[in-house]
């Protein structure tokens, strides 16, 4: 009959039990699913300090972020019909799609803008080329000017470039299939069964006599 935490209060939590750790890669869908555009924005700026300060890799996803939170995103990935449309930094989206005909208005959010771009029904309103007529750019003669885009270029520079293992950390690679032995697995398994049922001790003890 406990209330509990509200949904936005476990969000948080469940949030700050995952940064905590030496995890350098989180992977989080739907995040503000539920929760207003003020906590959306606080977790968000919260992720954004993790990553600038421990160098980690955070990749979420969202569904229509408001304005100020889609600002603090360092790279965005557009998907549409299951294939990526962009791919790359923040503040070179918008130039893309100039570059592809549609300019998305001043007091229009960006990340509506993305979305409604590439419906086939809300295309048309953004296009700004009003010297030429407008057809519907479908989802692959976008992938194809992206392919031509300069962060592309300079993408695909970049991976060409060899690595070398001199400068990897010493760390990083592994040459063992576990971490952990199978007695610190088993033991480490075994302490978090016994915490379970020490919190859930009356209901054991009461099955128990049952």
């Amino acid at each position: 009959m406990n209330r509990g935490i509200s949904g936005g209060e476990k969000r948080r939590l469940t949030t700050g039990e995952m940064i905590i750790g030496p995890n350098k890669a989180l992977f989080m869908d739907e995040i503000s699913t539920g929760l207003d555009s003020s906590t959306t924005f606080q977790i968000v700026t919260c992720l954004q300090q993790l990553t600038h300060i421990t160098e980690a890799t955070i990749l979420v996803s969202l569904l229509q972020p408001p304005p100020e939170t889609f600002d603090l995103f360092d790279d965005i990935i557009l998907m549409a019909e299951g294939k990526i449309v962009y791919q790359g930094p923040r503040n070179y989206v918008q130039e893309f799609f100039e570059h592809c005909g549609f300019r998305c208005p001043e007091r229009k959010g960006v990340a509506d803008f993305l979305q409604e771009v590439l419906s086939e029904k809300d295309q048309a309103q953004y296009w700004y080329r009003k010297d030429q007529p407008h057809s519907f750019v479908s989802v692959d003669n976008f992938i194809v000017a992206f392919n031509k885009f300069h962060t592309v270029q300079k993408l695909n520079e970049e991976l060409c470039t060899p690595f070398h293992k001199c400068e990897s950390h010493k760390s990083a690679l592994s040459f063992n299939i576990y971490s952990l032995g199978k007695w610190e697995l088993l033991k480490t398994c075994m302490a978090r069964e016994w915490l379970l049922i020490k919190r859930n001790s009356f209901v054991y003890v009461s099955k128990t006599l049952q």
